[in-house]
């Protein structure tokens, strides 16, 4: 590996860049990957590594050298960074010691792998990198066919949604679009759509699951659009018995999405 001992160093600069800029990360199609655990996961779901940095006082696990050598990456591309540089680097203070750009995919929605009865969670305009990687982590729990980001006001790339997620970004197919496309994408293959909103709603527990299903969720400020409201097959709501009247959103979606799971198994 090549070493870099200086935070002034062109590929470390450009590096902190890619985390902090999302228009340099859609315009170069690159984006950062911190962790072990998530880089494995990044690897094994068919990500290429553009270049990769490691911390020389710490070693790489043996499933993460294998797949470093599956992929063929170049002596070139890999560089070793001083204890000092990665901490400059790394976004986590207990470090794993490993940092890699990766180049982007853009998955659409005809790309999908959809089950015969698929089980998707559908968000509208999410806002939160920490929420959105949240809700991925529970869907991979899930074991949901899909994450469909409508609109969305973060990109997927976010390190702090690929940190928070734990690498379920990777695990969980995840396509971003307009909410006009996701509409005609469910309605085409007859994906009953469920919008989760407080008003003209039954309770969850009471509406059918165990058929393809596209549970929709909008932000906890504004809610869903109309948009969404008038396509829905049924609106559904989780009953509040406090006296406030929304859970975050992360939290709503485990309940849903556990919900069909529930059903689906005493079928």
């Amino acid at each position: 590996m090549f070493p870099i001992t200086s935070v002034h160093n062109p590929r470390i600069k450009t590096l902190l860049a890619l985390q902090q800029k999302s228009s340099l990360r859609r315009q170069q199609d690159l984006f950062v990957v911190e962790g072990q655990r998530e880089l494995i996961h990044c690897m094994e779901a068919g990500y290429q590594i553009d270049s990769l940095y490691v911390c020389n006082d710490t070693q790489q696990p043996d499933t993460l050298s294998a797949l470093f050598s599956s992929q063929g990456l170049a002596e070139s591309s890999m560089f070793s960074v001083s204890p000092a540089v990665y901490e400059r680097i790394a976004y986590r203070g207990s470090t794993e010691g490993v940092i890699a750009v990766v180049r982007s995919r853009h998955v659409t929605l005809s790309q999908l792998p959809l089950s015969s009865c698929p089980l998707i969670m559908v968000l509208e305009s999410v806002e939160k990198p920490g929420n959105l990687g949240a809700v991925l982590r529970t869907a991979d729990a899930a074991k949901a066919d899909a994450v469909i980001v409508c609109d969305p006001l973060t990109d997927l790339y976010n390190p702090n949604l690929i940190r928070a997620s734990l690498g379920a970004i990777f695990t969980v197919p995840t396509v971003a679009t307009s909410t006009e496309e996701c509409i005609r994408f469910l309605k085409e293959r007859h994906i009953q759509i469920l919008t989760a909103q407080l008003q003209d709603s039954h309770p969850y527990y009471a509406t059918p699951m165990d058929i393809p299903t596209a549970i929709v969720m909008g932000t906890e400020s504004t809610g869903l659009t109309n948009q969404w409201r008038e396509a829905a097959d049924a609106h559904i709501r989780i009953p509040m018995n406090g006296q406030l009247d929304s859970l975050n959103v992360s939290v709503s979606a485990a309940i849903l999405l556990f919900e069909a799971v529930r059903q689906r198994q005493i079928q």
